[in-house]
Order: C-alpha cells, then structure tokens, then sequence
C-alpha cells in the first residue's frame, strides 16, 4: 500500500527536503503551502504535487488531509520580538504551532484508522523544550512547547498503530535559521523522515534530535 503524506510548510526550506525524502521513501507527498505557486514549485522539484493551505483555516485543513495517513506538521513563524509587543505575533503562532497541528490530526484520524496505520511528526525545537529552556523570540518557544504536549496527549487518545512525535532538526541554514547555522535542511530532515517512515514497533509520543530521544 502506498501512504499518502501531507507535509506543511513543504515549499522550501527543511519541509521541502522532508517532502523530497518521503518521496524517496516511496510515499504519495502532497506539499502544502500558503503560497500555491511556490508549493507548485517545490512540489514540480521533489516529485510531489501540491495543495493551498492557510492554517488558520479550519475547512482549508480538512481538504488537504483527505486520504492522508502520514502527516508533517513542519510549517512555523518566528518573529524577532518580545512575547507581549504584538498580539497578532502571538496567534499567528499559536495557530501555526498548535491549532493547525491539532485541526490537521484531528481531520487525518478516520483516514488512519481505516486504513490501521498513521505516522505523523510534529516539527518542533529545543527552543519548545523546558529542559533547554524555552528559546526565541516571541511566542516561538511557547507554540512549540505547545506542540510538544499536542504529541504526548494526542499519542495517549490514539490507538497504538498512529505513531505521533515531535522532533527539533536543530540550527538550520534556511530563511528562518540564516545563512550561519551549523545544519543543511537535508541533515534537519533526516529524522522527521524517520519518524514519518517508522515501522509497527516504532516510538510514540516522544521528541527525538539525530533519532535519539531529547528531554522535554
């Protein structure tokens, strides 16, 4: 059988080497981008095709997850300010980090559960982490340590067979990472591509780095 992936934020960037590699893996990968034209882009790139996704937009969400049993919630915002400076800063975080993972998940499960199979990965960041302190500017670190908790509850109330994790790629040399960071988007997929491909007896609600577990 081959899985139907829907990976967000996939027109460039990490998403984009992320969707590259599942469609290595053998998967069906759909892009989803705000900017349609620049997810049809990547998508003609990689091998995939490619769908208009806004977020914030409940039944934008449940078109773009139809027939999809694996999902890469990797689209983020990060803006260089204070947490209280902006408050539109704040939810547009929140629902890049939290709302549109959830109402993602929540429009795959009947899917995954017909089909008795369901990967997904939530990207997140050390910056999401208690134990490394709670990093970035804004409202960064509290959406994806929001993630984080969406992975552990979400894996608690889903059946066995839907694997969901979190993963931090690390400093990336992307748009949001710059040009000085230590990590090709290429290195920054690899385990979102592992989790995404996992096998039966694979982890579940856990946060990995380089496929190694990483403290909450």
């Amino acid at each position: 059988m081959t899985h139907k992936a829907l990976v967000t934020g996939g027109n460039r960037g990490i998403g984009k080497a992320i969707a590259a590699g599942l469609v290595r893996e053998g998967l069906e990968v759909i892009i989803g981008a705000r900017d349609l034209a620049a997810g049809q882009d990547a998508a003609r790139d990689v091998g995939a095709s490619a769908i208009q996704l806004d977020l914030t937009d409940p039944a934008a969400c449940d078109r773009a997850i139809d027939g999809v049993t694996v999902l890469v919630n990797n689209a983020g915002v990060l803006w260089d300010d204070k947490l209280f400076d902006d408050m539109d800063h704040f939810e547009a975080t929140m629902d890049t980090a939290l709302h549109g993972p959830f109402a993602l998940i929540r429009a795959a499960l009947p899917a995954m559960e017909a089909a008795g199979y369901g990967r997904v990965v939530n990207v997140s960041s050390g910056w999401g982490s208690f134990a490394e302190g709670l990093g970035g500017g804004g409202a960064y670190g509290i959406g994806k340590a929001a993630m984080n908790a969406l992975t552990v509850i979400a894996n608690r109330d889903t059946p066995d067979f839907i694997k969901i994790n979190s993963m931090c790629p690390g400093w990336v040399r992307t748009r949001m990472g710059g040009a000085g960071a230590t990590r090709s988007p290429e290195e920054a997929a690899d385990t979102a591509i592992w989790l995404a491909t996992l096998p039966a007896d694979g982890p579940s609600g856990g946060f990995f780095r380089d496929r190694k577990p990483l403290a909450w």
